[in-house]
C-alpha cells in the first residue's frame, strides 16, 4: 500500500469517527440524584461574575454536601483533578465532541480513561475551589469543540458562546 493510498484511509476514518461522534445523542439527564429545575437559577447562565470581567459559563446545581453526582450523559473520563477556580473536578469527553465539565465535587470517583454512562457515579456534591464560602453546589458546564458562531454577540466575552452550551436547556 502507499503512502498516499494510506493517508487517505486514514484521512476517511478520521473523518468518519468524526461524524459518528456529532451523530451520537446526548440525551442528557440530571447529574445531581434528586435535583430538579427547583435546585439551580435558571438565568445564571453567562451572569457576569467574580472581580473580572468573567461570567457564569454554566449552571450551579445546589444540593447537601456528599449528594451522588452521576455522569450526565455516557462518555469518557478525560481528566480529573483540582484547580483553584474549580476545586475537585472531572471532564467526560461525550457525544457530538463535547466536553462536560463537573466542579466543586467534595469527591472524585472516578479516573481519568473511564468510560461512564448515565448510571455511572463520578464524584460528590461539595464546595471546593472558589466555591469554598458557598453553599454546596455542583458546577456544570458544556463546551463544545464544534463552533456554533450564531452564537455569539455583544454581551461579556460574547464571542466564546460559539464554544459553550447552556446546560439549562438541556436539563
Amino acid at each position: 500500500i502507499s503512502m498516499k493510498k494510506a493517508l487517505k484511509i486514514l484521512f476517511l476514518a478520521l473523518c468518519s469517527i468524526f461524524i459518528i461522534g456529532l451523530l451520537i445523542p446526548q440525551n442528557l439527564q440530571m447529574p445531581v440524584d434528586g435535583a430538579d429545575s427547583g435546585d439551580y437559577n435558571h438565568k445564571t447562565f453567562w451572569y457576569p461574575w467574580g472581580g473580572r470581567a468573567r461570567v457564569h459559563k454554566g449552571v450551579d446545581i445546589f444540593a447537601k454536601r456528599g449528594t451522588n453526582i452521576h455522569s450526565a450523559t455516557w462518555g469518557v473520563v478525560v481528566s480529573t483533578g483540582y484547580l483553584s477556580s474549580g476545586g475537585n473536578y472531572v471532564t467526560v469527553l461525550g457525544p457530538k465532541w463535547r466536553i462536560y465539565y463537573y466542579a466543586h465535587l467534595d469527591e472524585i470517583l472516578v479516573k481519568e480513561g473511564n468510560i461512564v454512562t448515565h448510571k455511572s457515579l463520578i464524584g460528590k456534591v461539595g464546595n471546593t475551589g472558589s466555591a469554598a464560602k458557598t453553599p454546596s453546589h455542583l458546577h456544570f458546564t458544556i463546551f463544545t469543540f464544534v463552533p456554533y458562531p450564531w452564537r455569539i454577540d455583544t454581551s461579556t466575552d460574547g464571542w466564546k458562546k460559539m464554544f459553550y452550551l447552556n446546560p439549562i436547556d438541556y436539563l
